[in-house]
């Protein structure tokens, strides 16, 4: 069996002494074999061995001390994690009390004495439950008949001075000091970057109760936090979780008498405030992780000091990408730093799998390409979830459209594509556009809006998710504020293009409030409008009916695309380039259905691959029969005459 032999702690001596001593003391055990059993005389001569040994419970190298009656208390509890044979000493001394774990009322007659009464000692195995030190088995009954345990993850920290990471629960996570860079070192903007050198003083003298650390997901935060500890000669533990739970009682236990930051990480949605409770036993100063959006509250935050990180610059992300062993021809590189721009945590994900993706092609150098295939098996299931992504469109020729929609296109590429530089350029010192991009495509169904997007991703390297409406809007309140923030969050993270279509939904006027219906509706309105603002991606916006969006959605856009219905010109254009190259469409049949028919570019394309499946069908290349057939097929799904004549030849 194992056993405790407490050699070279006063206390654990003082332990053992105590118990040993009350056992013999009594007169109704020391006679009973099963109250005072012969194994323990390993243990009385264990307590006063002078040779140390490796097995022994010590005070948890922490500035915040337990007391010597606190430890004494903790170990007598704990002692049967250590020796089976403790629980049957146990169930035997508070017999009838079926349980082989001390119960208060035998731990304060253990280890009571003429300085410390009984009721001195179940007082404070109250506090240490209230600390959650102590768990309590059957709180229903009487005080003193309450069976404790140690929670183990509590106990190894006594037992050995470290929290075991595989002990914790869900919700609870110890990050060691060793992982984290020092704090100089951290990639942050230049706001943040000038408080770092005074944190550690703050938080070690306890000038602030609290460091709350805002920022998008995988912009530093927790590292930040990490950096800080670390630099305090502390781990980093973190709950994340609603304040409360069982993981939470643990949560403040463990940072109560353990060399840690406590770090609590919450997301509260937009217009929320959670109130943050201090964890029950900690008196020093913790680190809150949060998001943009939403606040904490609560008398642990007084006073607080809030630090805001911004996005990653070009740099930065330099440094990042060089440190992390992407390595490869400078204008690769330029490239990389250019088109990509992802947070501090995406990059540590994306470089090791884009420098692996190049050594599987045989290469050292990674390319632009490696990159962005990196990207895409970057954690994006929070974002799947509301958004779909769309099947990647090969670069090449732009979608037809009319010259004005073309030019507005070309400058919204251009946008895209120097929106970092544009913000430290334009403003004229007075604070230029951040580095989002907000485009709206409007016109009638067809037009080809969903096609020029694909196209803009294809041109920006970018992948593109169409949102999923049905899976954002949501009929509790507040829910739609939640997932658009969600979703907004996630995109800025990724650096992906988002597509809103049929944006109306979502951005339709606001109106008078006859209604609780009305005002939520504006208050969507209201957050989204604001959302957009501060948006650091590229979203595109399209819509069948501009006449219904809010006037203050259509100001904040950068770039205004208009589709309209095709002329026999841009008609002909979409023929040939839907048809197959092999084709055998006389020309002026493919003439006269570009100027008889006004078909939409969507009908188009309907039409020509319907002309297809009838070739391919006969086992013949696309002829003029193949394509009037095609586009009256297209005529009568819409419910109108086709302007083609009857004379026409159709092949049955």
């Amino acid at each position: 069996m194992p056993t405790i032999a407490p050699t070279t702690d006063l206390t654990g001596r003082d332990l053992l002494d105590r118990i040993l001593r009350r056992l013999a003391e009594a007169p109704h055990t020391a006679s009973d074999p099963l109250a005072n059993p012969p194994w323990l005389d390993e243990y009385r001569a264990a307590a006063h061995a002078d040779a140390p040994t490796a097995q022994h419970v010590r005070q948890p190298p922490s500035p915040h001390r337990l007391d010597a009656p606190d430890r004494l208390l903790l170990m007598a509890a704990g002692l049967i994690e250590e020796d089976v044979r403790f629980g049957a000493l146990f169930a035997h001394l508070q017999d009838p009390l079926p349980s082989r774990r001390p119960c208060v009322g035998l731990l304060s007659w253990l280890l009571a004495d003429d300085s410390r009464p009984a009721t001195e000692l179940t007082g404070r195995v109250q506090n240490l439950v209230r600390r959650g030190l102590l768990e309590v088995d059957n709180p229903a009954d009487p005080r003193s008949e309450w069976v404790v345990q140690v929670p183990v993850p509590v106990w190894d920290l006594l037992r050995t001075g470290r929290i075991g990471p595989e002990t914790l629960p869900p919700g609870l996570t110890l990050r060691p000091r060793s992982g984290f860079p020092p704090p100089e070192a951290v990639v942050l903007s230049a706001a943040a970057a000038a408080l770092v050198p005074t944190l550690p003083a703050l938080l070690r003298d306890g000038s602030v109760s609290a460091l709350v650390v805002r920022g998008m997901a995988g912009s530093g935060r927790t590292t930040l936090l990490g950096s800080l500890a670390a630099a305090l000669d502390r781990d980093l533990l973190v709950y994340e979780g609603r304040p409360g739970d069982d993981a939470w009682r643990l949560f403040g236990a463990l940072a109560s008498v353990a060399d840690v930051l406590p770090v609590v990480r919450c997301a509260p949605g937009p217009g929320e405030t959670l109130a943050l409770p201090r964890p029950p036993g900690v008196d020093q100063p913790f680190g809150v992780v949060i998001g943009r959006t939403g606040g904490v509250t609560g008398e642990a935050l007084d006073p607080a000091l809030t630090v805001t990180l911004g996005p990653c610059g070009p740099a930065d992300r330099r440094r990042l990408w060089n440190a992390l062993g992407v390595t490869g021809a400078a204008t690769d590189l330029d490239t990389i730093v250019d088109r990509f721009l992802l947070t501090p945590g995406s990059i540590h994900r994306a470089a090791p799998l884009a420098v692996a993706g190049a050594r599987t092609a045989g290469r050292t150098a990674v390319t632009p390409a490696d990159v962005a295939a990196a990207t895409r098996t970057l954690d994006r299931q929070s974002l799947e979830v509301l958004a779909r992504p769309l099947d990647p469109l090969p670069a090449g020729d732009p979608p037809v459209l009319t010259p004005a929609a073309a030019a507005e296109l070309r400058t919204l590429v251009m946008r895209c594509r120097h929106r970092e530089r544009l913000t430290t350029t334009a403003g004229g010192g007075r604070g230029g556009p951040n580095r989002g991009v907000r485009a709206l495509f409007g016109g009638p169904s067809g037009t080809g809006k969903t096609l020029a997007a694909r196209h803009l991703a294809a041109t920006l390297g970018l992948d593109v998710f169409r949102v999923d409406l049905a899976a954002v809007v949501n009929k509790y309140i507040g829910e739609t504020e939640r997932n658009l923030d969600q979703l907004l969050g996630r995109a800025e993270e990724l650096d992906v293009l988002l597509l809103l279509d049929e944006g109306d939904a979502l951005m339709t006027r606001r109106t008078d409030v006859a209604s609780a219906n009305d005002r939520y509706a504006n208050l969507e309105t209201n957050f989204l409008l604001q959302r957009l603002e501060t948006f650091e991606g590229i979203v595109v916006v399209t819509t069948n009916a501009g006449n219904r969006i809010d006037p203050a959605f259509l100001r904040r856009m950068d770039v205004t695309v208009d589709f309209v219905p095709p002329d026999a010109g841009l008609r002909s254009r979409l023929w040939s380039a839907h048809l197959p190259g092999e084709h055998r469409v006389s020309p002026a049949v493919l003439a006269d259905t570009a100027r008889r028919c006004d078909l939409t570019g969507g009908q188009i394309r309907n039409a020509a691959l319907h002309a297809v499946l009838r070739g391919l069908e006969n086992g013949t290349p696309v002829g003029d029969e193949d394509l009037i057939e095609a586009v009256r097929r297209e005529y009568r799904r819409t419910g109108a005459s086709c302007p083609l004549p009857n004379h026409v030849p159709v092949r049955a």
